[in-house]
């Protein structure tokens, strides 16, 4: 049985392997594979300590467990952007986890803890144009396409990014 609750500093260390996974996963071909077989590991337990034990006021991590072992999460900040609101940074749920509502709980609870925060606050999130199902998922979601834009990515490169977009938080809750 899957339970969900906000993410502590002790859960760094599963979420970074599952963010490294995930990335490992679905941006295989996108990514520079030196980047995806080498420092992914050590670069997410950077993020996810300094993250989870520096925690900034807006910042909201929500993470979907079963007996200890964490199979998703998601990230936001609230009100990252002055147009578009806050960024989903993250969401990721283990592969063999998919196509089970783990992803649609966790986005939605990172939307509704967004409209506690700020009930005029927009969603957006970044998506690159060849993760196919995942765009698929926000756009049964609500979800519209708003721009390309060329990003930095932690590999190193820059990479045309989709913002998908609910400029009305409650549109996704």
């Amino acid at each position: 049985m899957i339970t969900y609750r906000e993410a502590t500093s002790n859960d760094a260390e599963q979420i970074a392997r599952l963010h490294s996974l995930s990335w490992q996963q679905n941006y295989r071909g996108i990514w520079r594979d030196e980047f995806l077989n080498g420092p992914v590991p050590e670069n997410r337990q950077h993020v996810w300590q300094e993250r989870l034990m520096q925690p900034t006021p807006n910042q909201y991590i929500i993470v979907a467990e079963s007996e200890g072992t964490i199979y998703g999460f998601a990230c936001i900040h609230v009100d990252k952007d002055p147009i578009w609101g806050t960024l989903l940074d993250n969401l990721h749920v283990h592969a063999k986890q998919k196509g089970k509502g783990i992803g649609t709980f966790l986005i939605k609870s990172a939307a509704r803890w967004t409209y506690h925060k700020n009930p005029k606050s927009g969603f957006y999130l970044w998506v690159l144009p060849q993760n196919s199902n995942a765009r698929t998922f926000y756009e049964n979601l609500g979800a519209t396409n708003a721009e390309l834009v060329s990003q930095k990515c932690p590999d190193g490169g820059f990479y045309p990014s989709y913002r998908y977009v609910w400029p009305d938080v409650l549109k996704l809750i």
